[in-house]
């Protein structure tokens, strides 16, 4: 019982700063697309001077960028994780407004790396849809209501928030009780990111896949290049 009302606390609290975390993400947190491009570029070898061209590139190869682009959010994550067994359930809260930032930044590379930029109201929705995606939640009715964006990024946050604080409370308490090293803190943020990245990266692809048949039926695409 104790558990379950501790799981119950830790779950609002979460919740609240989930939202706040992924507001300030939404406001702040941004990839740059173009300094981006530049480091896919120098970075893969990438032979694309748009995002375009991203649609030219073998799929195989967009995967192991984008699982490269996982693993580094995964790593950052673990990382900043580690100082929360040092403070224990104080400092629970505030990392989550970090992890939120970690995680965006991760779903707009994945974003970027399949070929999506996020520049208009539509693309930055999309952006906010594979957020809810990665995070398991169910919008379909969000996205046929969606009109001012600002608005519609609002409801998808709350949605989030409330599906992933539950179950990440969970975790909490079951690990977290007592908090006797900074591995627990490390090992939640890793499987914060990791949950997102994999439910991100699958979204993007299948998106990729699809735009890339529709220019292969339009005749914008060489059927080679599809895998």
């Amino acid at each position: 019982m104790a558990e379950a009302n501790n799981s119950s606390w830790m779950a609002r609290r979460l919740e609240g700063a989930l939202k706040s975390g992924l507001t300030r993400a939404y406001e702040t947190v941004r990839v740059e697309p173009g300094q981006y491009l530049m480091h896919l570029r120098s970075a893969y070898g990438l032979p694309v001077a748009t995002y375009e061209g991203m649609f030219t590139v073998p799929v195989e190869e967009l995967d192991a960028i984008a699982a490269d682009a996982v693993r580094g959010a995964m790593k950052m994550a673990s990382a900043e994780g580690a100082g929360l067994g040092v403070g224990g359930f104080l400092t629970l809260v505030p990392d989550l407004g970090i992890l939120s930032a970690i995680t965006m930044r991760m779903v707009q590379k994945l974003s970027l790396v399949y070929g999506f930029e996020y520049n208009t109201d539509d693309e930055i929705a999309e952006l906010w849809i594979a957020a809810a995606t990665a995070a398991g939640v169910d919008i379909g009715k969000e996205v046929l209501e969606r009109t001012v964006i600002k608005s519609f990024v609002q409801r998808i946050i709350g949605r989030i928030a409330t599906r992933f604080s539950a179950e990440f409370a969970e975790k909490a308490v079951a690990r977290l009780v007592p908090i006797v090293s900074s591995l627990a803190g490390a090992a939640l943020n890793y499987y914060f990111v990791r949950a997102w990245g994999r439910r991100a990266l699958a979204h993007f692809r299948q998106r990729h896949l699809d735009e890339r048949r529709h220019r292969e039926r339009a005749g914008l695409l060489h059927s080679s290049s599809t895998p």
